[in-house]
């Protein structure tokens, strides 16, 4: 690099003339070299920063130098370099770092001052990685870390808490929008896209959310207690509290320090994990000096393909050996659907001498769900912790609030913050793409065309389209067919809560043109609070009885059951006539309560015994019955998704458990049968990192009295070739009747198995097992077994269904082989043993 002075030049001899003078104006002398003379002999200035392209990271220590010289440096620990010189020494500039391809910068030589962002593509952290040594010193970093965990991990402490600040973005990528526009009923967006947004040199990214959540946020170790205060919630178009408190810290459960890390629905091995050994391999490639403080460079690398593991590296503290900022990777390879890129990085501080905690987290994942450089959406999260305390009895008194063990309590006036407000309580100020994606969504939602555009895409996904006040559908049960009704017409409608924010009505119509019945049900479903959640129902019906429906199953009831039902099993149709009123109170945050009221007519239509049969002997009519029954539901720390009136459950940590009590009164509306029903149920859902998941559920029942079949409990089979998870898959539906019985369902998915010999299939191995207990009393079995009937009846022995699958074919696709092991005698010629049935599941 060139001297600033030197002798001879015109600096050297002012210099030399003012030291033979006066010594008093040497000050003067060096601020005008520090104004100008010296930056006159240095004109050329490269200032720059290096990024991960996909994290947006900046990347430390990356190698900076002018190809074929030996002019470079590195990368300051912030990701930026600079260089001041004379004149170039090359027109290339290289940048290399562990991890990542090469990255050439092309300089034109006229240009004297430069700035240059550097976005470097992910390469492999395997080159030049065959050295062989007889010490491994990465392994020796690994043990280290691993030992020094219990004093590195945050959760050591008795509490702690902090201020959490969250922002999550979701863009929409690869979008043609020059095709996009060549469909007509299209062509408005794409008009109203290219006003808000520059598309001259192509758009990458189409932002489509944006949110923003600072809370507080309290923790216990004995007894385990958690607590947030969301204070503030920023989202554009989004106002569901339920969908805000998703946003915050409490799910925050990614810790680098335990053995496993979730990523969507699966648990990948740390690479810290205490057994990490065993699926990773280890090099240190680089030591640091930070601040006055030695830091190691640790990369690790899968040990074999298909596992459930990371690539990345991390930064290590060699005085502490606690992670001071550690990046992961998934490829395309990974073994979660629809990733093509995945990032997490979380960075930790010291808040004193040798106490280090978690200052950052930041999730990125590129999902493309019908294949690379397609349409697909990436998501960014980035939290940040501040105001950290640790040990403190003011965290203690803030939990003692808690009536359970989490709690998540937003603040009435969270959602209406000012932008002054969060001008300053952002932890990090947004970026300039950050203020403009804020302004064009809130230009695109409240945009005429853009509104009809997404109402469009919302009724073709849920089925269900708004017009004012009022809803239609689902579309897919406005056509269906079936043996007694022939071809079926239905139509529904509802109330929404533009109608009235408290209470919701529904009604449909339904055709059979077989049959010629008119068919219907009219219910409402009123919700006087949510906190403590409170509601009644009520509801009348009459139609066909289709048998039990599951979440997520197809009904025979459904545009999707004709090309799907098993050929040679009888059709056995009956018809009821309902009226029903449903009480419902949460008791407490785990215990919820429901009192219900039916007045029920079963008719049987074909292939049943006839109510007729049953008509002696009883006070009012045949298979009519009024019913009272109470429903306790224990489900502890149990999260919600919440629309206006209704919630889906999110699962719980633990069991779910649940009991029934009803009891029949006779005499009531012309009901005719004194009875009592007791059942009850547990199930649970967990995952066994690195083998897979499991789901289980146990239940069990019996009745007391003297009842027709269509008041004892009915064995749930299945006539369609669309796997059930909930029913019995090689039962036929009113095959099997009891006044007792028990059952266990389980189902084992453990990941690739098998399949991991073939990665690029990714499909996923599993099993189930299913077994009911069943049996009926002399007089049950006396009143029902009649000439004609098709019921049997396990006489308290075992029925066992096995199966084994394939889960995850294109993603989507599952098919199931079942085996009916027990009873090992088949009753009826033509029944079968074995079957294969298929479902569709989307899951990652």
């Amino acid at each position: 690099m060139t001297n600033c002075i030197t002798p001879g030049t015109f600096p050297g001899l002012i210099l030399q003339r003012l030291m033979k003078t006066n010594a008093y104006y040497l000050p003067l002398f060096f601020l005008f070299l520090l104004t100008g003379i010296c930056s006159s002999a240095q004109h050329k200035v490269i200032l720059g920063s290096i990024r991960d392209s996909h994290s947006e990271e900046k990347i430390p220590f990356a190698s900076v130098q002018f190809k074929n010289t030996m002019v470079g440096r590195q990368s300051d620990s912030a990701g930026n370099f600079q260089f001041y010189l004379a004149e170039w020494p090359s027109d290339t500039l290289q940048i290399t770092c562990v991890g990542y391809q090469p990255f050439y910068f092309i300089i034109k030589p006229a240009k004297d001052s430069i700035h240059a962002e550097i976005n470097l593509e992910r390469g492999t952290f395997t080159e030049n990685a065959t050295v062989r040594v007889k010490v491994n010193k990465g392994l020796l970093l690994w043990k280290k870390i691993v030992q020094h965990k219990p004093e590195n991990d945050r959760y050591r402490f008795a509490n702690f808490s902090y201020e959490l600040y969250n922002k999550l973005e979701l863009d929409l990528k690869n979008f043609n929008f020059e095709k996009f526009g060549k469909i007509k009923p299209l062509r408005p967006i794409t008009e109203l896209i290219n006003q808000n947004i520059d598309t001259a040199d192509g758009l990458k990214y189409l932002p489509t959310f944006l949110s923003e959540v600072i809370s507080d946020y309290y923790y216990q170790e004995k007894p385990k207690k958690r607590r947030e205060v969301i204070k503030s919630v920023n989202t554009t178009g989004v106002s569901n509290e339920s969908f805000s408190k998703q946003l915050g810290g409490m799910d925050q459960n990614v810790n680098v320090y335990n053995n496993f890390i979730p990523v969507f629905d699966k648990e990948f091995v740390s690479p810290i994990s205490d057994n990490g050994d065993y699926y990773y391999n280890y090099r240190v490639v680089d030591t640091q000096l930070i601040a006055n403080q030695r830091y190691f460079h640790l990369v690790f690398t899968p040990r074999r393909n298909g596992a459930v593991t990371f690539e990345g590296d991390c930064w290590v503290h060699a005085g502490t050996f606690a992670i001071q900022k550690m990046s992961l990777r998934l490829g395309k390879d990974a073994d979660v659907n629809f990733l093509e890129n995945l990032s997490m990085i979380q960075e930790y501080k010291m808040i004193n001498d040798s106490t280090w905690f978690l200052a950052k987290d930041k999730f990125v994942a590129d999902l493309s769900p019908i294949g690379k450089d397609k349409p697909g959406v990436i998501g960014r999260k980035t939290t940040t912790y501040e105001n950290i305390v640790v040990n403190d009895s003011a965290v203690v008194n803030e939990l003692a609030k808690n009536k359970v063990m989490e709690e998540v309590i937003t603040l009435p006036d969270a959602h209406n913050k000012s932008r002054e407000y969060w001008v300053t309580a952002r932890h990090e100020e947004l970026s300039k793409t950050e203020k403009g994606i804020i302004k064009m969504i809130d230009t695109l939602t409240n945009a005429p065309v853009f509104q009809r555009f997404t109402k469009t895409l919302d009724f073709i996904g849920t089925g269900y389209k708004t017009i004012g006040n009022y809803q239609i559908g689902p579309w897919m049960n406005w056509v269906s067919s079936n043996g007694w009704e022939g071809l079926r017409l239905r139509f529904d409608v509802n109330t929404n809560h533009h109608f009235n924010h408290k209470i919701t009505f529904h009604t449909y119509l339904a055709y059979g043109f077989k049959d010629k019945k008119l068919k219907g049900m009219a219910d409402f479903f009123y919700l006087p609070t949510k906190s403590p959640r409170m509601y009644i129902y009520g509801a009348y019906t009459h139609d066909l009885d289709w048998g039990q429906n599951y979440y997520g199953e197809v009904s025979q009831d459904n545009i999707f059951s004709l090309a799907i039902r098993k050929q040679g099993v009888p059709v056995k149709n009956t018809s009821v006539d309902e009226k029903r009123v449903e009480f419902f109170y949460e008791s407490s945050k785990w215990m919820s309560n429901k009192l219900t009221i039916t007045h029920k007519i079963t008719t049987p239509l074909r292939n049943l015994l006839p109510a007729d049969s049953f008509a002696v002997g009883i006070p009012g009519k045949p298979f009519s019955n009024f019913e009272v029954s109470l429903r306790f539901r224990f489900a502890y720390l149990e999260k919600f998704l919440e629309t206006y009136f209704y919630r889906s459950s999110l699962g719980s940590p633990y069991p779910i458990g649940e009991i029934y009590i009803s009891h029949g009164f006779p005499g009531v509306l012309n009901s005719s049968y004194s009875y009592t029903k007791i059942s009850a149920s547990v199930s649970d859902y967990f995952k066994i990192p690195p083998f897979g998941s499991v789901s289980w559920f146990i239940y069990g029942g019996k009745t007391f009295g003297t009842l027709p079949y269509p008041l004892l409990d009915i064995a749930p089979g299945n006539e369609l070739y669309y796997y059930n998870k909930y029913a019995f898959n090689m039962m036929n539906r009113w095959e099997f009747v009891h006044d007792r019985y028990a059952g266990i369902n389980i189902e084992h998915n453990f990941g690739s198995g098998i399949f991991r010999l073939f990665p690029k299939i990714k499909a996923r191995q599993l099993w189930t097992a299913k077994v009911l207990w069943g049996g009926l009393t002399p007089a049950n079995r006396a009143l029902n077994f009649k000439t004609g009937n098709s019921f049997q009846t396990l006489d308290d022995k075992t029925y066992l269904e096995l199966g084994t699958g394939v889960d995850n074919i294109f993603h989507v696709f599952r098919l199931d082989f079942v085996w009916r092991v027990l009873p090992s005698t088949l009753p009826k010629t033509g029944d079968k043993t074995f079957g294969i049935f298929g479902s569709f599941r989307l899951t990652f």
